[in-house]
């Protein structure tokens, strides 16, 4: 039997029926799975109660899965990243001035995963352990829909251009917080196309976010207008699914075309605990001399 799909919006979203994560799945449900993504960019799947063994187990089957960068905590270095404000040594509520809360504020800007690495993910993978009340629901913009809604002169003002990615630049915009040393080290400035190209069907989408910090080749305050407007662009409600978390929901977006954030919520009132995968992506998105590939 095929999989169940029902269209969460018009241009970004799917919840996804009639499987169990967690057991062993074939190949061909993968493939099934990753074909939906293509489509659809983010999918939903419901009571999917998932521990790190058995997410890492199936997350490992779309392809080689990304570590964790340093964290102060001591829990970087690892496939699983534990997206949380509960400090997982003590299982107590981070106080309201604790570095990771800041650090984790962060995440309400939107970005897209890892694109302050030279080879950018292809997907994220994020189990809800732990889930407020209230708050803390997930954002999801479509690049490739606000892409496709542009006139053709505004895409091809687009076409071969690069951006700096740099992850201290996207930490330095957070009120209050410093990155540590070693991950700015682990993690230095990359270069990106700015549009990318899906390669199983064509379609093209412009790729941005927090950690873009300006165009190459271009004064940096225009370079960073140009990266705003187009998170602008993507984020308008039309492009737009936003997730409400029930406990045990697991939701998979595509990197390579989707940004996403965070929502506020009681962080020191209410626990909230997800497990993240990432799934490594194929390659660079620009060549040895720092062009734009074409299809990435």
């Amino acid at each position: 039997m095929g999989l169940g799909l029902k269209k969460l919006t018009p241009h970004i979203g799917a919840e996804v029926s009639g499987v169990d994560l967690t057991a062993q799945v074939t190949r061909a449900i993968v493939d099934e799975v990753k074909a939906a993504l293509d489509e659809h960019s983010v999918l939903v799947f419901r009571d999917q109660r998932f521990d790190d063994d058995t997410q890492t187990a199936f997350s490992a089957q779309w392809g080689p899965l990304e570590t964790t960068v340093y964290k102060r905590e001591g829990d970087g270095g690892v496939p699983v990243a534990n997206i949380t404000n509960v400090d997982f040594r003590t299982n107590e509520i981070f106080p309201p001035d604790h570095p990771r809360l800041k650090s984790n504020s962060g995440n309400e800007m939107w970005h897209t995963d890892s694109s302050f690495k030279s080879v950018p993910s292809y997907c994220s993978m994020l189990s809800g352990r732990e889930v407020p009340p209230t708050g803390g629901d997930t954002q999801f913009a479509s690049c490739r829909a606000a892409y496709a809604a542009m006139p053709e002169s505004e895409q091809r003002q687009l076409d071969g251009l690069v951006a700096k990615h740099d992850y201290g630049y996207s930490r330095s915009l957070v009120k209050g917080y410093q990155a540590p040393k070693e991950t700015l080290a682990e993690v230095p400035p990359v270069r990106h196309a700015v549009i990318r190209t899906n390669p199983a069907n064509g379609r093209k989408n412009f790729y941005t976010g927090s950690h873009a910090s300006y165009i190459i080749g271009w004064p940096v305050e225009e370079g960073r207008k140009l990266l705003r407007d187009l998170v602008k662009k993507a984020s308008q409600p039309e492009f737009v699914y936003s997730h409400q978390w029930r406990q045990f929901d697991f939701v998979i977006w595509d990197n390579r075309c989707v940004l996403h954030r965070a929502t506020a919520y009681e962080a020191s009132r209410y626990r909230r605990i997800m497990h993240r995968t990432t799934v490594a992506g194929a390659g660079p998105t620009v060549d040895a001399a720092g062009a734009a590939l074409a299809a990435a």
